[in-house]
């Protein structure tokens, strides 16, 4: 599984028609609204690189109000809630 985090900044007015539309397609595991220098921060949960490229230059670029995207390639996951999980096996009631 290869995850990325695309950052996006929209056309003003247009953050929530941007979110909605990325929250609908499939590749996109979840959709934030941030502050900063994007307005958006959708995370991306695909099977190959290959997939991450296709979902950014040919499905997001049909989204209307994407002014910008830049693309962050995740190396390795640091969650507190994978690691409850490995220290919790096993250890249900």
């Amino acid at each position: 599984m290869v995850t990325a985090i695309v950052l996006i900044q929209t056309e003003h007015g247009k953050i929530n028609q941007v979110a909605e539309q990325l929250a609908a397609m499939s590749e996109v595991a979840e959709v934030y609204s941030v502050g900063g220098g994007y307005d958006v921060a959708a995370i991306v949960r695909v099977r190959t690189n290959e997939d991450i490229a296709n979902l950014v230059t040919e499905k997001m670029v049909h989204v209307q109000g994407i002014a910008r995207t830049e693309t962050l390639l995740a190396f390795k996951t640091y969650s507190k809630r994978d690691l409850e999980a490995v220290f919790s096996a096993g250890m249900e009631e």
